[in-house]
């Protein structure tokens, strides 16, 4: 599995790292990328597209490597499931949703709960990051 995030404060690289957790406590392997270091056809042998960002400006996705990256596989995932996270400091949860319908008009299939957690997470919230792992290891 592979889990691609854009991070500023640290806080989504944070659940990346926390969801990755989840991920081997079920025994699956996960690679996790920061999207400078992803390119187009990371998810080309994967089931399930596990993406994370933070909420930017006007609650919208990341618009200097994140945003041209989710174009560059807008063709390659269609049929694949989809797994979405963030952190935000404002709003509520507007661009993940937003997000969420635009990974689904490309075809693919949402199959958890958006996960969203405000600014850094920590105790319970973390616990929330790994069961978001769990839950995307037994799909």
């Amino acid at each position: 599995m592979k889990i691609v995030y854009w991070s500023g404060t640290g806080n989504t690289e944070k659940m990346a790292n926390l969801i990755g957790e989840g991920i081997t406590e079920k025994g699956k392997s996960v690679d996790i990328i920061n999207v400078s270091d992803a390119n187009s056809d990371i998810f080309n042998e994967e089931e399930i597209i596990i993406l994370g960002c933070p909420a930017m400006g006007d609650e919208v996705l990341e618009e200097g490597e994140f945003e041209p990256f989710i174009e560059e596989i807008s063709s390659k995932v269609s049929g694949k499931k989809v797994a979405l996270f963030g952190s935000y400091g404002w709003g509520d949860g507007t661009w993940l949703r937003n997000f969420e319908e635009r990974m689904i008009s490309y075809g693919c299939q949402s199959t958890l709960d958006l996960l969203m957690v405000e600014n850094e997470p920590e105790s319970s919230d973390e616990e929330k990051c790994r069961e978001f792992g769990r839950q995307i290891a037994s799909l």
